[in-house]
This record gives C-alpha cells, sequence and structure tokens, in this order.
C-alpha cells in the first residue's frame, strides 16, 4: 500500500526523523570481524552509506528567503540532466546531500544603522574623529591637524628671570614673544619661569618649538578637560592640574547708581521707577540672574558695557579676569556650555544666595631639563604669579636662592591649595546657616539645598583628591643624590629633570594642605547626609505625632459618636429620650472611660511603667548624693 504524498514542511521534518542514522565510514581496521567459517572477501574502497531512496518521498531543497515578507519556501528537487557548467555553486551544493539543505542568504543586507559622523554634538573637540593621530605637532603650522581649530587668545606672558643675586622681570604678549625666544639666556640667570596668562595656538607652538615640547603634552594644554597627571618625557617633565577658587557675582547695575539719581522728570524716570520698585522687593535677586545668563551664555553686550550679571576675583588683591564671562563654574567644568542641569544647579546652590560661586579652569606646567619652568593659564595667572613675583624679590626666601623650577612648580601647586582653602571655609559657613535652619524648622526644600551641596563638594574633592596622587608620585622621583649636589647639576640636560631633596620636603607641606582640605571637606559631606536623614526623620516624626493626635480623638469621640446615634433613631415608645441631657452623660462618660482604657491599655501601661521606673532612677540618684554628703562631713 503506498503512503500519501505529503508536502510542506511537516514532510519534510518527518523525512528527516525517520531517515537512517549516517554513521561515517569504517576502515578494514575498524571493521568488526567475519564469522568463523567463512570466507572474507577482498578489502574494498569503503564508501559512504547511502540510504535507500523511498520511491514514494521526494526531499525538497529547503530554501530561506531572508527578504522582506519572505518566508521558508520548499523548491522541487535540482534536475539532475542539467550540466554542472549551468548549474551555480548553491545549486551543486544543495544536491550533495538531500539531507543537508543548504540556506540561502542574501550576498547583501539592508542598513539597520548609521554610523555617527559629526562628533561636535558630543562634547568632542571641533574636528576631532575616530582615529585621528594624536598628539599637536608644534612644528607644522596647523599641528598635523588640518581640522584643528584656530585656537587664539590675547595672552600675557610673564617672563623672570632670576638667580641668587639678580632678578628680571619682563612681559611679552603674542607678538613680541617670538623675537625674544630667539635672544640667547644670559649667562647669570640660573633659573626661568615663563607664565602664559591664555590658551593660544600661535603662543602654544613657539613654546613648543623652542623648548621641543612633546606633542602629547601639547594636545592636553589644548584639552581643557584632562585629569590631574604628571608625565615625564625625555626633555621635560609636564604636570596638569585644576585650579579652584571662589569668585564674586555682581550686578553691573548697582555701577549706574549715579544714573538713577536724575530727576524724575527726565524721560526715564518710569524706568528708573520700577528698577528701584525691583530692587526694593527683589533685592540682588535680578543681579543673580542676569549673572546666571552671563555664565550661560558667555556673552557680552559691548554697547552697555558688559553683561548685567559679572564675575570678579575673590578680595585679594590680585587683577580680575582678562574675560570673566568664559569662567566656568563648578557645575559646568565637565557639561556643556548650555546644559540644562548645569543652569539648575547653579541657580539652587546654596553659595547662590551669597553672591559666590566657585570658578575651574585648568592649570599645566613643564618643566625642563635645563631648569626653565612653562606655566599655561586659562585667565587666573596674576592669582597664582603676584604673591611668587613678591617672594622672588626678596633675596632671602627659599625659592629664590635655591634657583630649583621645580620650587617653583611647588610654589604654583601651593598656591592653587590655597585658594581652595576659601571654598573648603564658604562651605562649611553655608552648612551651618543651613544646619540651623534645619534645626529650627525644617523642610523639604532643605534637602534639596543639600544635595546640591553634597554635588558641588563631590567635585571640589575630585580635584583635590587627585592632587595628593599627583604630589605623591612627584616624591617619588625624588633624586638620590644630596641638596647641594643636585643644585649643581640643574642646568644639565644630561641629568634630566631633578627634584631635590628640599623641593620633596615642600611637597610634602603642600600634601598636608591637600588631606586637611579633604578631611574638612569628607565631615562637611558627611554633616549634609546626616542633615538629610535628620529631616525626613522630623517630618516623619511630625507626622506620627499628627497621627497620634488625630488617633486619640478619634478615640474620645468614637463612643459618643455611637451614643449620638443610638439616641437619635426616631423610635416610638422611647421613653428614655423624655429623661433630658443628663441621663445621656451619665451613659456616656463611663461607657466612654471604658473605651478609652481598652483601646489604650498598652500606652497607659507603658506610661506607668515608665513612670516607675523613673521614680526608681530618681530615688537611687537621691541615696547616692546622700552617701556623697556623709562622706564629705567630718
Amino acid at each position: 500500500m503506498s503512503r500519501p504524498d505529503d508536502s510542506g514542511a511537516d514532510s519534510l521534518a518527518r523525512d528527516f526523523a525517520t531517515a537512517p542514522d549516517l554513521n561515517p565510514p569504517l576502515s578494514p581496521a575498524s571493521a568488526p570481524a567475519a564469522p568463523s567459517g567463512s570466507t572474507s572477501p577482498a578489502p574494498q574502497e569503503t564508501t559512504p552509506i547511502v540510504p535507500k531512496a523511498d520511491p514514494h518521498v521526494q526531499y525538497a531543497t529547503l530554501s530561506i528567503d531572508t527578504g522582506v515578507g519572505g518566508g521558508t519556501n520548499l523548491a522541487p528537487p535540482t534536475d539532475p540532466a542539467r550540466s554542472a557548467a549551468t548549474r551555480s555553486d548553491t545549486e551543486l551544493a544543495r544536491s550533495a546531500s538531500p539531507f543537508s539543505p543548504g540556506i540561502r542568504r542574501r550576498l547583501t543586507r539592508t542598513g539597520t544603522f548609521k554610523t555617527v559622523e559629526d562628533f561636535d554634538d558630543f562634547e568632542a573637540r571641533p574636528g576631532w574623529h575616530p582615529g585621528a593621530e594624536p598628539g599637536v605637532d608644534p612644528s607644522k603650522p596647523d599641528g598635523g591637524h588640518a581640522s584643528m581649530p584656530t585656537l587664539s587668545a590675547s595672552c600675557e606672558i610673564t617672563v623672570v628671570d632670576f638667580s641668587q643675586d639678580q632678578l628680571n622681570l619682563q612681559t611679552f604678549d603674542n607678538e613680541t614673544l617670538g623675537p625674544f625666544l630667539k635672544l640667547k639666556q644670559p649667562q647669570w640667570v640660573k633659573c626661568r619661569w615663563i607664565n602664559v596668562n591664555g590658551l593660544s595656538w600661535d603662543v602654544i607652538k613657539l613654546l613648543g618649538r623652542h623648548k621641543n615640547l612633546h606633542k602629547l603634552a601639547i594636545e592636553d594644554i589644548m584639552n581643557i578637560r584632562n585629569r590631574t597627571k604628571a608625565e615625564w618625557f625625555p626633555t621635560h617633565a609636564f604636570i596638569v592640574l585644576t585650579l579652584q577658587k571662589l569668585v564674586h557675582l555682581f550686578d553691573s547695575d548697582d555701577e549706574d547708581s549715579d544714573d538713577d539719581a536724575k530727576s524724575w522728570t527726565s524721560g526715564r524716570s518710569h524706568k528708573t521707577f520700577w528698577k528701584r520698585m525691583k530692587r526694593m522687593f527683589g533685592g540682588r535677586r535680578l543681579g543673580r540672574q542676569a549673572a546666571e545668563t552671563g555664565l550661560e551664555t558667555g556673552n557680552t553686550d559691548t554697547a552697555s558695557g558688559g553683561v548685567h550679571g559679572d564675575i570678579m576675583s575673590q578680595p585679594t588683591g590680585f587683577s580680575d579676569a582678562l574675560d570673566p564671562t568664559q569662567i566656568r563654574t563648578l557645575q559646568r567644568y565637565h557639561a556643556s556650555p548650555n546644559d540644562s542641569r548645569a543652569r539648575f544647579m547653579e541657580r539652587h546652590s546654596a553659595l547662590h544666595r551669597k553672591d559666590l560661586a566657585v570658578a575651574c579652569e585648568q592649570v599645566s606646567m613643564f618643566i625642563t631639563r635645563d631648569n626653565t619652568i612653562i606655566s599655561f593659564f586659562e585667565y587666573s595667572a596674576t592669582d597664582i604669579e603676584n604673591p611668587i613675583i613678591r617672594r622672588l624679590q626678596t633675596p632671602d626666601t627659599i625659592i629664590r636662592q635655591s634657583c630649583d623650577a621645580f620650587m617653583v612648580g611647588q610654589a604654583i601647586i601651593d598656591a592653587i591649595i590655597d585658594l581652595a582653602i576659601p571654598v573648603t571655609a564658604c562651605y562649611g559657613d553655608v552648612i551651618g546657616d543651613l544646619e540651623m535652619d534645619i534645626l529650627t524648622r525644617p523642610n523639604l526644600d532643605h534637602t534639596k539645598k543639600l544635595y546640591v551641596v553634597i554635588s558641588e563638594i563631590n567635585k571640589v574633592l575630585s580635584f583635590i583628591n587627585p592632587i595628593v596622587t599627583l604630589i605623591t608620585a612627584l616624591r617619588d622621583h625624588k633624586t638620590d643624590m644630596s641638596q647641594d649636589v643636585a643644585v649643581t647639576k640643574l642646568q644639565d640636560p644630561a641629568q634630566g629633570v631633578i627634584i631635590t631633596p628640599m623641593t620633596y620636603t615642600y611637597l610634602g607641606d603642600v600634601l598636608d594642605h591637600c588631606l586637611v582640605i579633604t578631611e574638612s571637606l569628607n565631615q562637611l559631606k558627611d554633616a549634609s547626609n546626616g542633615m538629610i536623614d535628620l529631616i525626613f526623620n522630623t517630618i516623619s516624626a511630625y507626622q506620627n505625632e499628627s497621627m497620634k493626635q488625630l488617633t486619640v480623638a478619634t478615640i474620645i469621640f468614637l463612643p459618643l459618636t455611637f451614643l449620638t446615634g443610638y439616641f437619635g433613631q426616631n423610635f416610638e415608645g422611647f421613653d428614655e429620650l423624655s429623661r433630658g441631657t443628663s441621663y445621656f452623660w451619665q451613659i456616656a462618660a463611663p461607657v466612654s472611660f471604658v473605651t478609652i482604657v481598652i483601646l489604650l491599655r498598652e500606652v497607659i501601661y507603658d506610661y506607668i511603667k515608665s513612670l516607675a521606673q523613673r521614680r526608681y532612677v530618681w530615688r537611687l540618684r537621691k541615696d547616692r548624693s546622700k552617701r556623697r554628703e556623709k562622706r564629705k562631713r567630718p
């Protein structure tokens, strides 16, 4: 009886399941032995075992179409009469084994994604692309990158040449620095300090060529989002770290007070009136909002003399920043210029109420093997330069007598750490004010301010903690020579960059300052976290107390409500209603008392127990005081 033909995938799957197992060909050595008494045939070439074809079964070749709308198709068997020349490789592979159907795949695939090619919107450097050549070559006009942006700024360059007996101070700009670098350094100069205020490609290129600075280090100068680190190259050492300092937010409208004093009958009288009203009721809030706008956009109004809100350096007697609108605050140091999160965090910062902010910038230094130090600042070079120059102008100071470029670098790092001390003190003052408000009247707004403070403290710690590692790495490179011998080798290029024992000692003092700052900031952060817990615990306690009062009131009025409903029933023959109000209270008073005692029995028991325990403790203390008095008596 013939089996009916089944078409489709089900028939194919059943045929595969019932097909005999295909074993590998057996070698003559592994073939089973013939039975005894039988003659074994001559060895023949082993061929694969192929099952007998069922005349009622046709094996279709499985073809999977991966195109749109494709599915599993069963193609008819390949015609064996076709010549091999006209058959494709795929068809030959399909016909080789009827039990191993080939899978047809498309030679091309639909594009499911496209690689991003424009990285300017993802906080990458302009002109940067993956796989670019690392480093910036100062020997080439474009730095070796045709797409490198033009970094141009007006720089203030200070060159200090000094020895133990002489000191020469010179200032240059972008145009006059090149001719000076071509001059030969005087013989009397033991140490040279080149301090650059501002980042400009023409100045970086000149100094890079003059001192043969490594192109990777030059790239780090131009990329102002580097981590704090120290790197050692054959001809120089490179140090990069972050400076943070307090700055004042002020309202430039205060400078126009003379205009406000004009006659009220002038054409500006209505504007002056509204300005005075805003100042009277709004205080300095408008100035702070304008300062935020200047920080966010970085735009200045040249017609009016600047933005309404500006930034000034802290009152240390140092010169102001070259371009205050380009200062990056603590929340914007690692964020885009118009980041909404940074704007929100600045607006809710606790320092914002004091018209203060923390400005951050990157500082880079090169110490070359010929005892020269080159420092690059973005805009705050004068805050560091002026006190160090005053020390250099005094002949008996250590930095002047040592004539060591690394001692100048130690002074720069020390000054940067000193600028961070007022930041720590300011956060301590802010948290102290918040603590007083929280202890008197806590609310959820305090948690928001504390969270912002904690985030800012974490950012400051992220700048200070790597400096500890940096100083430790510098101290690990201390020379084995004595101080007297090391001083004579400072200008010897064959010795490389030398960290003398004196520099090692004074770097330890800077390390102590860093540790003090980090400990203070960690304590402030722990106090802030504790105050957040206190706020939620206090609010929860207030809510529990309110619920307790509502519970007591409900328990008191529960029997009264029940009796009121009972006596308010409109039944005939209810003679108790004629007995008056006193009868109601004769029933309500004992019922309420019993209900309260039953429902509050645990509370009453705990209160009586605690009262007894306190009285017992009071008696013990009284007896102890009596015994002490007896001992004191003669």
